[in-house]
């Protein structure tokens, strides 16, 4: 089974464009796996196609910074949008509404973004597994510097002091699309983030918990790069990544 993945770090990308250049990957890795399908050759395994315009596709994990921008999601609410337009212009906040689950977010600076837009059929068939896989690299992570995360029943996201009722505060928020078993969307880590952004919206639609970062955490402003590189090395280890290109 090919599980060697390629790792592309964006830097800071306008939101539209790194949108664009998901879907481009995601709808390629998608029609050669029909190809593949269609030639009669395996979805898990290289196989002897000797084409190489079938070979297996290839995974991949975007890590990018974006401006100032909000995101729409498909069950989510408009009306947790509680800034008005002339308030997002004046900050200069873009607004998309896309097609990933959940509801509304905020993503800027200082806050990692990650988009695995990876084959399932290369690991696992099971999206609640692969969710959380992604919850559990987040979680490892924030130990590495010493805070204490966790999940929430029937809560999406990572949490800080996920056991402390309304004490608890969002650190990461999920929003994932899957079709034909190749997965886009992903995770937005708040790292540096100013979460004063967040006060223009209600985050994912939960109104009584609040947001924090790492850097409120720890009252440290962290390495960017670093928190990249723990996110890897975890992802790596819970998908059995043969190999990080």
């Amino acid at each position: 089974m090919i599980r060697g993945v390629r790792v592309r770090d964006l830097g800071r990308m306008n939101y539209k464009s790194c949108w664009d250049l998901q879907e481009e990957v995601f709808k390629d890795m998608v029609q050669l796996k029909i190809a593949r399908r269609n030639a009669g050759l395996s979805t898990t395994a290289e196989g002897p196609s000797g084409q190489p315009a079938l070979a297996m596709p290839e995974s991949q994990v975007f890590w990018v910074e974006h401006p100032h921008v909000l995101t729409l999601g498909k069950s989510g609410a408009a009306a947790n949008v509680v800034a008005p337009q002339e308030r997002l212009e004046e900050l200069g906040v873009q607004y998309y509404p896309i097609n990933r689950g959940g509801d509304v977010t905020y993503h800027g600076p200082g806050q990692l973004v990650g988009y695995p837009i990876l084959d399932l059929d290369q690991f696992f068939t099971d999206i609640h597994k692969y969710l959380r896989f992604l919850e559990e690299a987040v979680i490892r992570t924030c130990a590495e510097y010493g805070v204490i995360a966790g999940r929430i029943d029937g809560l999406t996201g990572v949490w800080v002091d996920a056991e402390s009722g309304a004490e608890a505060r969002k650190i990461c928020a999920f929003g994932v699309k899957c079709s034909r078993w190749v997965t886009m969307h992903g995770l937005a880590l708040n790292v540096n983030t100013d979460l004063d952004f967040f006060n223009l919206i209600v985050p994912c639609g939960i109104t009584d918990r609040g947001v924090t970062s790492l850097a409120r955490e720890t009252g440290l402003t962290l390495d960017l790069d670093e928190v990249k590189g723990h996110m890897t090395r975890h992802l790596a280890q819970l998908f059995d990544w043969s190999e990080v290109k």
